[in-house]
């Protein structure tokens, strides 16, 4: 029965909380499996983690004395304890990027029944005295269809905290909580951990903004297999300088390249960091010197031998993978056996001269 006896409610909270241990174990595993349960389904969105937590015993009791307890006393309002813990079970999303935080708030409306939502990314960016911790908080329960059946009996009452935070986001709140004062302290120190945090909030400004410029480039790559192949060749023969525009957008780097290299190999999906090491030891073999334009012309001159030579490889290794990176691998090879010699290794290229004197192959198709 509520009281305004603080003593008698802890003690009648503690021996509650403690009889409902297993039950809100229970709810906290079963909530968690919802939410990623509805975010995986959704889509459309990089998800780093799902995890769940039961809020300890003394920190329920220090959350009431500092949020609740001053104004019910004062308006002499009989309380319990366990009615004013809304995040006795608490589920967080943390997802990669600053604009993903609603997309993943949007899909759990549609799931569950929302109780209050606190946006900390609006109220930190609307003030100029704080930085760093951000995210949205949203209190919810199970949706109407999900409390009437019987597997959610257990829990179906229980609300829970939803916590949706990016990388960045989730980095800072665990580092925060471990800088112990932050209000009444030095003006120098005070700047110092406001510079910090600010850090943070631009760090999970430019990882997005990273994303967005890194899907630019891949649109505005330019196509060279709908371009001609020559190089700073002017119209009497003779080489030309080429312009500054011409030099950068001639460069073979990661986004270039997938532009080739999908062209070639449509329906294979090529791993970022995958073409990103490719590319670098690509540049590295040749020191510094393979263009795009040159690229796309050895790939064009080479990729119908190793294709025949990929069919024969397959034919008598049925175990062995000749994937595209195999193929680029054997036509840098075959357009420069000397500087792209690296490119295979031994046994491999044996086998692939052994194949091309057996043939009596042209070097290039």
């Amino acid at each position: 029965m509520a009281s305004l006896d603080f003593d008698l409610e802890e003690s009648h909270f503690r021996a509650w909380y403690a009889q409902q241990s297993g039950a809100l174990e229970g709810a906290c595993a079963a909530f968690t499996g919802l939410v990623a349960s509805a975010v995986a389904r959704a889509g459309g969105v990089e998800v780093a983690k799902v995890e769940g937590r039961v809020k300890d015993v003394d920190e329920c009791i220090r959350k009431f004395v500092r949020k609740y307890r001053p104004a019910l006393e004062e308006s002499n309002t009989p309380y319990e304890i366990q009615h004013y813990i809304t995040d006795l079970v608490g589920v967080r999303v943390v997802c990669l990027y600053e604009d993903e935080l609603e997309k993943i708030a949007a899909i759990v409306r549609a799931h569950f029944a929302v109780i209050d939502v606190t946006d900390k990314v609006s109220a930190v960016e609307s003030t100029e005295a704080s930085f760093g911790y951000k995210g949205l908080h949203l209190d919810l329960k199970l949706s109407t269809a999900e409390r009437a059946l019987p597997e959610h009996a257990a829990y179906a009452h229980l609300p829970f905290e939803l916590q949706v935070r990016t990388i960045i986001q989730d980095s800072w709140s665990v580092l925060d909580h471990r800088i112990k004062y932050k209000k009444s302290i030095p003006g120098e120190l005070k700047r110092r951990i406001n510079v910090l945090s600010a850090l943070f909030e631009l760090a999970d400004r430019e990882f997005r903004q990273i994303r967005d410029a890194t899907a630019a480039e891949l649109l505005q790559a330019p196509d060279e297999t709908a371009e001609p192949v020559a190089e700073g060749v002017a119209g009497d023969g003779s080489a030309t300088a080429p312009s500054r525009t011409q030099v950068s957008s001639s460069e073979l780097n990661a986004f270039t390249f997938l532009k080739i290299a999908t062209h070639f190999f449509k329906d294979f999906e090529f791993e970022p960091s995958k073409v990103d090491s490719f590319v670098d030891d690509i540049q590295a073999w040749s020191r510094g010197t393979m263009t795009r334009a040159r690229f796309n012309s050895l790939l064009r001159e080479t990729v119908g031998v190793v294709k025949r030579y990929k069919q024969h490889f397959e034919e008598h290794n049925p175990e062995a993978s000749f994937n595209p990176y195999t193929v680029m691998r054997h036509c840098l090879y075959l357009s420069n056996k000397a500087a792209f010699r690296p490119a295979l290794r031994n046994s491999a290229r044996e086998a692939f001269e052994a194949w091309l004197r057996e043939t009596g192959e042209p070097k290039a198709s």
